[in-house]
Parts: C-alpha cells; structure tokens; sequence
C-alpha cells in the first residue's frame, strides 16, 4: 500500500501521470472517493502519463470513453450502472481481458464485478490541511 499527500490538482495529476507511466497491457485501475474529490482531475493525470493527447472528460452519462496513447485507456463513470449485468452489457470483459488500460470511477459500487488483480486507489479530501489537499492511498488488494 502507498499514501501520498497531494496539496493542489496539479500534484494530484502528476501522482496519476506517474502511476500510469509505469501501467502495463491489461491493467485495470479501480477509483473511489465521494463525488467531487478530484477523481476526474486524477484520470486526467493518468491519461496523460499514457500519453493521451485528447481531452479527458468524465464520462458520467456515456459510461467508457476509449483514447489512444503508448497503450489504448479507457475510461469508466459506473456510477449510473444499476448491477454488474449492465456492465456486462457494454463489454465490460472485452475492456479488462483486452491489451489497454481501465480506469473505473466508482469501482467500489459494484466491487464484486472487479478484477482481484486490480489496483484500488482511494482519493479522499483532507480540508484541515488546505482546500485542495488530498489523500490518495493505492493498494493492490480489493479490501471490503
């Protein structure tokens, strides 16, 4: 397990950049943390350190938005997605068996449809310490 402070959005996406510069083939990367604490920025980052050029919006309402890079990233919002059928139902096994790179936004609603290999990054607010201050723990094992 690895917990790092970050004291402004630009850390927080250098720590993503740095994450997914070290990323391999079939990856997938499970993001929690209450709604509006910065997972959005965090994909950024991690777009980024694989090398994504586009412009990473959430994507909230379509569910994945798939980019290229050094490795294809594709980026999941499962918050709207009522049970792990509907994820299936979008390709959900194509997406983690395949060669690119998953990060999924509110992975811990349906944690039991995740990969036990996956990595679990939590980001958390820490208002005591600044507006923009942020925990962010990574840990390789699914802890209920």
């Amino acid at each position: 397990m690895k917990q790092q402070i970050t004291y402004s959005e630009a850390e927080t996406r250098a720590l993503a950049s740095e994450l997914a510069s070290e990323a391999k083939s079939g990856q997938v990367f499970c993001l929690q943390g209450d709604l509006g604490v910065g997972k959005t920025a965090f994909a950024k980052g991690f777009a980024a350190g694989l090398g994504v050029t586009e412009d990473v919006v959430s994507p909230t309402f379509t569910i994945v938005r798939e980019y290229e890079g050094r490795l294809p990233f594709y980026h999941f919002d499962i918050y709207r997605l009522p049970d792990g059928d509907s994820l299936y139902d979008i390709g959900f096994d194509e997406y983690i068996e395949g060669r690119g790179v998953c990060l999924i936004e509110w992975a811990d609603q349906l944690r039991e449809e995740m990969p036990e290999d996956a990595v679990w990054i939590t980001i958390e607010k820490r208002p005591e310490e600044g507006p923009d201050c942020r925990s962010i723990t990574i840990r390789k094992e699914n802890v209920l």
